[in-house]
């Protein structure tokens, strides 16, 4: 079967870009939300529903819980809806969690350390348990207060080189993030406002009295794929294993699993679920934020990024805010210090431009003059927000 980039195109615009009636329906229709900048998960809620604001995802995160942050994929953070959290715990943060180990392991081994630590095993031990007491003691904290009350999460790698970037590191977030990856551990809302990166943490038995229900990691791994290819699906096979960030064996087996089709993409080889009927309707224009789920699904971004690539991109990958239209990529925006969103278009988009100003007014009123600046900059928010 041949499915060519147009009917992808219409097919993404009405699998991604439906509006929603909750922060929950959002998250769900997308599988997970980029959460490495906090304003992001907010924003691409904000840009698919019309009727909630931003005191409403925070409601949907923090008071019902029913979205729930958690490093999962590629060593990254995500939002995910709460039932989803059992799936993806066991399908990717186990095995996150036991690379950070093995890295935790292998540093204080191999490198100096303040103070200087003569039974890894031991200390390793000691840390998570100070950890554990000190927030259970609190109920919520910060890693710095974490730290203050646990002194051995204040363990610090020492610079082996003269290297400007080899510098002390203290160990609390490495260990706070291991032990969140490995389920004892879960991020509540940040101290601040919306758009703060200072986490606060508390017991997992707040959020799952009991913990996470295990689950085998060979079936969350096929069932995750699954849901993958619901959502992004037609695609290719090396898609699939970027963004779950499984080895090929892993994914393959994980496919191998399910009920698919082969399919021919005009980049290649492509798979789909067998059930999978490609939408012909989706139309729209759609500003997405920096690092948002839809232009951060695909491995390979030709069909719906173009030529496009250069001003939208760090050096590292990521891609900043986005201006869709009919399911490609047709310009770019930001916000201002002043918290107005501007836009600059690559394409004629005819009667779009009416569209893409009322959107970006839109959301200009949604942020009531919160300016939102990217974790990761790419040179075009850079000279939209105003520097050089």
């Amino acid at each position: 079967m041949k499915i060519t980039d147009a009917q992808r195109r219409a097919h993404l615009a009405t699998r991604h870009f439906a509006d929603s009636p909750t922060a929950e329906d959002v998250a769900s229709s997308l599988l997970a939300l980029h959460a490495t900048d906090p304003a992001t998960v907010y924003l691409s809620v904000l840009a698919r529903t019309r009727s909630l604001s931003i005191e409403d995802v925070r409601t949907a995160m923090y008071d019902r819980r029913n979205l729930v942050r958690l490093m999962a994929m590629r060593r990254t953070l995500f939002v995910v809806a709460h039932d989803d959290v059992p799936i993806i715990h066991a399908a990717a943060s186990l095995g996150v969690a036991r690379t950070m180990r093995a890295r935790l392991i292998k540093e204080v081994s191999t490198l100096p350390t303040d103070p200087v630590i003569e039974d890894v095993q031991g200390w390793l031990d000691a840390v998570e348990k100070q950890a554990e007491d000190a927030l259970r003691a609190a109920g919520s904290a910060t890693g710095a207060e974490l730290s203050a009350a646990a002194p051995l999460l204040r363990t610090a790698l020492l610079p082996t080189t003269d290297k400007a970037y080899d510098v002390k590191r203290y160990v609390t977030s490495q260990v706070l993030s291991m032990m969140a990856a490995e389920g004892r551990m879960v991020r509540v809302e940040p101290r601040g406002s919306w758009t703060s990166r200072r986490h606060a943490w508390a017991p997992i038995d707040q959020w799952w009295p009991g913990g996470i229900p295990p689950l085998d990691e060979a079936e969350s791994r096929r069932e995750l794929a699954r849901r993958w290819l619901d959502v992004f699906g037609p695609a290719m096979l090396d898609d699939v294993q970027w963004w779950t960030g499984w080895n090929k064996t892993q994914t393959r087996a994980a496919i191998a699993g399910l009920d698919t089709v082969e399919v021919e993409l005009d980049a290649g080889d492509g798979i789909m679920l067998a059930d999978t009927v490609i939408q012909k309707g989706g139309t729209g224009v759609m500003l997405l934020p920096a690092l948002d789920p839809t232009p951060m699904g695909w491995k390979h971004r030709n069909w719906y990024l173009g030529e496009h690539k250069a001003p939208l991109f760090d050096t590292y990958g990521n891609i900043g805010p986005t201006i869709w239209s009919d399911g490609r990529i047709v310009g770019g925006w930001a916000v201002t210090p002043a918290g107005e969103v501007v836009t600059e278009l690559f394409e004629e988009v005819g009667s779009g431009v009416k569209t893409i100003a009322a959107e970006a007014g839109r959301r200009t009123d949604l942020l009531d003059g919160s300016a939102v600046i990217p974790s990761f900059p790419t040179p075009l928010e850079k000279r939209l927000r105003g520097k050089k």
